[in-house]
C-alpha cells in the first residue's frame, strides 16, 4: 500500500478538528477522494503530501512514517502534488517551467531536461517545450501542473479536484491521461461529487465533517451518496458515527446493517 491512515486527527484550533480519526488506505492505481466542501478533503491531501503535520494517529506515505521530521522529509521525495489552485509564470516556456519543478523536486541540474520532457510526454504534451506558459489553453496549463508534479517521478501523485468544472468530454480526456499516469504509480483524486470521479478510479473514499464515512467501489460511494443527499446531505447529525465500510458496488445493505440500521 501507498498511503496507510490510522486514526488520524489535524485541528487548526481546539474547537474546529478538522481530520476527525480517519483511518484510510490508499494502493496503487487510481483512487478517489470525494466530499463537500469544507469536508477536510484539501487538508487530508495536505498531511499525505506533507505540508501538514497529523496531530494524532499514524500516517504512513510510501513506508514512511509522516509524524516526525525525517519520515516527513523522506515521504516528501516521493510524492508529487497538484493543488486545486495555482499560478504559473506566463512568461516561461513549459520546458523551463518544468524543468525548474524538477530541479526544486531535489532531480539533479543534469538530469532535469530530460526529466521535463518525459513528464512532458507522459501527459501529452511532448513538442509543446518551447511555448509560453500563457500562450497555452487552461486545460493545457492544468497538463503543465501535472507534469510539474511528475517531474521527479514521484510514486504517488496527488490531484486536489482536477475534474472541477470540466464538462463529460473533458473529464473522459482527464480520465484517459489519468489512466496512463496510474500505470506504475498511485493516483489521488478529490472531488466534491462522485460523478467527477466516475470511470477514473477502481476505489473511492467518501469524506464528510473530517470522517471517512466509505471506501469501496465507486458504485458504492455514488450510492451512499444519493442515500445522504434524500437525508438532507452530509452534515454532522447525518454521518455521526458511521463507519468506514468496503462494502463492494451495490451491497449497501450489508454496510448499512454494521451501523445497526434496518
Amino acid at each position: 500500500m501507498q498511503v496507510l491512515a490510522e486514526g488520524v486527527e489535524f485541528a487548526y484550533s481546539e474547537k474546529s478538528k478538522v481530520i476527525d480519526g480517519i483511518t484510510w488506505t490508499v494502493r496503487s492505481g487510481v483512487t478517489g477522494l470525494v466530499g463537500e466542501k469544507g469536508s477536510g478533503k484539501t487538508t487530508l491531501l495536505s498531511l499525505i503530501v506533507t505540508l501538514k503535520q497529523p496531530q494524532q494517529g499514524r500516517l504512513i506515505v510510501g513506508g514512511y512514517d509522516v509524524g516526525g521530521v525525517p519520515g516527513r522529509r523522506a515521504a516528501r521525495r516521493l510524492v508529487g502534488f497538484v493543488p486545486q489552485q495555482y499560478t504559473l509564470a506566463g512568461e516561461l516556456t513549459v520546458a523551463d517551467t518544468v524543468s525548474y519543478c524538477a530541479w526544486v523536486s531535489g532531480v539533479r541540474r543534469g538530469r532535469c531536461e530530460a526529466a521535463a520532457e518525459r513528464a512532458l510526454a507522459a501527459v501529452g504534451l511532448d513538442g509543446h517545450g518551447r511555448r509560453r506558459v500563457g500562450s497555452l489553453s487552461a486545460d493545457d496549463r492544468r497538463l503543465v501542473g501535472f507534469a510539474a508534479a511528475l517531474a521527479h517521478d514521484p510514486e504517488i501523485l496527488v490531484l486536489d479536484g482536477p475534474a472541477d468544472g470540466l464538462d463529460e468530454d473533458r473529464r473522459a480526456g482527464l480520465g484517459a491521461i489519468v489512466s496512463r499516469l496510474a500505470a506504475d504509480r498511485a493516483v489521488i483524486l478529490s472531488a466534491s461529487d462522485p460523478a467527477d470521479v466516475a470511470g477514473m478510479c477502481a476505489d473511492v473514499g467518501v469524506l464528510a465533517d473530517g470522517r471517512m464515512l466509505f471506501q469501496g467501489t465507486p458504485t458504492g460511494a455514488a450510492e451512499l451518496w444519493a442515500e445522504r443527499a434524500l437525508r438532507g446531505g452530509f452534515g454532522t447529525d447525518a454521518g455521526a458515527g458511521v463507519p468506514v465500510s468496503r462494502a463492494e458496488g451495490s451491497d449497501r445493505a450489508g454496510a448499512e446493517r454494521s451501523r445497526g440500521e434496518p
